[in-house]
């Protein structure tokens, strides 16, 4: 589903989805914001499984997150998640 101009659709997207925005709301707790208008609530600690990720683990360097060209990356791009994978590990986030 996604949602564009307040309009709910079913399916994805004909265009790759981007991240639009994100605000950290716990420890490794993000809602993220995607192109779509849809949000959703992403549970970063299932990345620290790879190697890549461990950086994460450092709130310092966990809340350094910045959205780059729709991208979610750390580490000045060093470290990011492709909108697409990270919409996937997302959960919905009904919003009342």
């Amino acid at each position: 589903m996604y949602i564009i101009n307040g309009i709910a659709y079913a399916g994805k997207t004909d265009s790759e989805i981007k991240v639009k925005d994100f605000n950290i709301v716990d420890d490794m707790m993000m809602l993220v914001t995607f192109d779509t208008g849809e949000k959703r609530v992403f549970d970063a600690t299932v990345l620290l499984e790879y190697p890549a990720f461990k950086p994460l683990e450092n709130d310092d360097v966990f809340r350094s997150a910045k959205v780059d060209y729709g991208v979610l990356t750390w580490l000045e791009g060093n470290i990011d998640i492709a909108p697409e994978t990270l919409y996937k590990k997302c959960y919905a986030y009904p919003e009342a």
